[in-house]
């Protein structure tokens, strides 16, 4: 396995997996990883031939007093994690490397999609964000790129990047990975003490009811988002950020549940900030919930 430390490397390597009739895979990941992170790996070694998981926090998509110098970090962990899943390259770069005269006077902005849900509390996140994939994308070239769908919001931003930029990239989205007891599997859950962490669960479990409020007839958005809001409630721990229900990928507001939507939420639990989600595909009677490793049907509850 390569370990890749220059951008020059990086797009060198890239480009002679192509030039050798190789697809290169990239999976962009800020580190310290996880069973999600791998479930990624897998599914780009599935399809590519080449796959460079980058490893890289990226100061821009942090606020002033987030987490940027507290967020955890494993390189050594993490390149043997990447070796055992069978990565061919891993690009971890400095901030130097990325952002070699600091701050870059050119960032990228995507409109309408980063305005509200995370983007409200996160005004300069998804600006951080384009512009890492950005240069990311840029240094790889030609690719197919893996993303998790629990940073729903993040995926439809980089979607609409690919499309609005015309970068020769396919974009995949990857089913949520989750704890055994449904708790999204996240980096920022290492920050959990045990009673945080099972208060966490409400946010699953609220998740979870509102996907089965809406195979059992529900079709109303604000009365999933009650529901949601009441259950959540329990927890007096859980700070609750948002709770929206938006179609997908568009994210705009709708007023029935119809076509496929995404029911999306974030919370405080502690000072540790937690997103998740479920998509709902509604077809008339037919409602299809995909939690990522739980999925719900009409038909029952499928493991």
């Amino acid at each position: 396995m390569l370990h890749i430390e220059t951008i020059a490397d990086l797009r060198s390597a890239c480009d002679r997996a192509r030039s050798d009739g190789r697809r290169v895979g990239l999976v962009p990941t800020m580190g310290f990883l996880h069973e999600g992170h791998r479930s990624l790996m897998r599914a780009a070694r599935a399809t590519c031939d080449f796959v460079v998981v980058t490893i890289f926090v990226n100061p821009l998509q942090f606020g002033a007093g987030e987490d940027l110098d507290r967020y955890p970090r494993d390189l050594t962990g993490d390149l043997a994690q990447c070796e055992q899943v069978g990565v061919a390259a891993v690009f971890a770069p400095s901030v130097a490397e990325m952002y070699p005269s600091g701050r870059p006077l050119t960032t990228v902005h995507v409109e309408g999609l980063t305005s509200d849900l995370c983007g409200a509390a996160r005004p300069t996140h998804f600006d951080g964000v384009a512009t890492v994939v950005t240069k990311l994308f840029a240094a790889t070239g030609s690719c197919t790129a893996f993303f998790g769908r629990k940073d729903a919001q993040q995926l439809a931003v980089i979607n609409r990047l690919v499309e609005d930029v015309n970068l020769p990239v396919q974009v995949v989205g990857c089913p949520i990975v989750r704890e055994p007891d449904g708790l999204a599997r996240s980096s920022r859950n290492a920050y959990l003490s045990l009673d945080q962490r099972r208060a966490a669960l409400a946010l699953s479990r609220a998740l979870q009811a509102a996907a089965s409020a809406a195979i059992a007839g529900e079709r109303d958005p604000s009365a999933l988002v009650d529901l949601v809001r009441g259950l959540v409630a329990t927890e007096p721990t859980v700070a609750l950020e948002y709770v929206e229900v938006r179609s997908a990928p568009e994210l705009a507001r709708v007023d029935v549940l119809d076509g496929e939507v995404l029911l999306a939420i974030a919370a405080k639990v502690g000072e540790t900030r937690l997103i998740d989600n479920v998509t709902l595909t509604v077809r008339g009677a037919e409602v299809h919930a995909d939690l990522g490793t739980t999925e719900l049907r009409s038909e029952g509850v499928r493991q």
